[in-house]
């Protein structure tokens, strides 16, 4: 008897919304963000909460970390990039 495995969902990662104080008092962040660095290739595994990206304002760095367990199928952003809120950062092949 054999068994297939089910075929891994496919997710895509997005750039969170900017916290509320970017926007109201200026003090953590110029509003000039851009991709510091790129923490993953595709086929890469990675885990829940592994960091993918590095972004940062003009006094602020920030990691972004996935919310699952997964193969990266494929990069949307590189370094230099300026996101906006929901911009595509990785599609991944999660884990079952």
């Amino acid at each position: 008897m054999s068994t297939t495995a089910a075929p891994a969902a496919v997710s895509e990662i997005r750039m969170p919304k900017y916290p509320e104080c970017w926007s109201s008092c200026g003090s953590c962040a110029s509003g000039d963000i851009f991709v510091l660095e790129v923490f993953v290739n595709p086929g890469d595994h990675i885990d829940c909460e592994d960091n993918i990206i590095s972004i940062e304002t003009g006094k602020v760095a920030l990691d972004i970390p996935t919310p699952w367990a997964g193969t990266v199928r494929s990069v949307h952003i590189e370094v230099g990039d300026k996101p906006d809120e929901g911009a595509l950062l990785i599609t991944l092949d999660r884990d079952r």
